[in-house]
């Protein structure tokens, strides 16, 4: 191969790695009725999953924005301290987006991380970036509480 040719290598690589797009229709919603994290499902959520964390990112560099004019202009000290939290909270939620997208990438998503079993496609579907089954995270929920108030 020619040295030119060299410089496209990576570029190859990088196209031969990546797995063919998942046709979705817009108005698909995943089923109980089709086989649990089949290909559809996984990019149902995976497309879910960026556009939230997208969503995120946009309201934080509004956040950050709110910051630098409030700070400019005699600041609140509530409304700074809401808009910290905020910013927090998205940060956080960016975090656990990512760990998801990584579940999805390999093969883990959708599965209590505490029992195994598949998490119900509703739960999900409310809260893509769940890690347990509702009964998984009640009962840890249940201790926590109870380790709160020893």
């Amino acid at each position: 191969m020619p040295e030119s040719d060299l410089s496209a290598v990576p570029e190859i690589m990088e196209r031969a790695a990546m797995k063919p797009e998942v046709f979705l229709p817009d108005d698909y919603r995943p089923a109980e009725d089709e086989p649990f994290m089949n290909e559809r499902q996984l990019e149902y959520f995976r497309r879910k999953l960026i556009n939230w964390k997208n969503e995120l990112l946009e309201q934080s560099a509004e956040t950050i924005d709110n910051l630098q004019d409030s700070a400019r202009n005699v600041p609140d000290i509530a409304d700074r301290a809401l808009e910290l939290r905020t910013r927090d909270r998205q940060r956080k939620l960016v975090s656990k987006i990512d760990s998801a997208l990584r579940r999805i990438e390999n093969g883990e998503y959708g599965y209590c991380e505490m029992t195994g079993e598949p998490i119900s496609l509703k739960r999900l579907d409310a809260r893509p970036i769940a890690t347990m089954t509702l009964e998984a995270q009640e009962k840890h929920e249940r201790r926590e509480k109870v380790h709160r108030d020893d």
